[in-house]
C-alpha cells in the first residue's frame, strides 16, 4: 500500500522517519507541507486517522511565537490556524490507507505499513 509522508527536509526527525522507511524498501509520497499546506478537511482526516485532538499536533514552541493559546481556542479554531501556518503542525507525519502516526520517535512512522 503506499505511504504518503508530510515531511519537513529541514528537521532531523522528519528525515529519520523518511530514512527509516526507504530502509524498508518503501519510497513514500513526500508532500513537504511546509510548500503544499494542509487543508482544513486534510487536517481534519489526519487527526481522525491519528484518534489524536488538533492540540496534540500543535507545536507548542512555535504555536507561543505565533501568539496562539490552543487553551484558548475550539478544535475547529486550532484546525483553521495550523492550516494557514502549516509550521505550527507536529511532523512527519505517515499516512497509509486507514493507517496513520505521527513520527515522534520517527520510529513510529513503520506503524503504518
Amino acid at each position: 500500500m503506499a505511504v504518503t509522508l508530510y515531511h519537513n527536509p529541514r528537521c532531523n526527525t522528519s528525515r529519520k522517519a523518511l530514512a527509516l522507511l526507504r530502509e524498508r524498501g518503501v519510497e513514500p509520497e513526500i508532500v513537504e507541507y511546509l510548500k503544499t499546506p494542509y487543508s482544513v478537511p486534510q487536517l481534519k482526516a489526519i487527526l481522525a486517522q491519528l484518534k489524536l485532538p488538533a492540540s496534540a499536533l500543535l507545536r507548542k514552541k512555535e504555536a507561543t511565537a505565533a501568539g496562539i493559546d490552543p487553551k484558548g481556542m475550539s478544535e475547529e479554531a486550532l484546525i483553521a490556524a495550523m492550516a494557514k501556518n502549516p509550521i505550527l503542525v507536529e511532523r512527519p507525519i505517515a499516512v497509509s490507507g486507514p493507517k496513520a502516526a505521527l513520527g515522534r520517535p520517527p520510529e513510529k512512522v513503520l506503524s503504518v505499513l
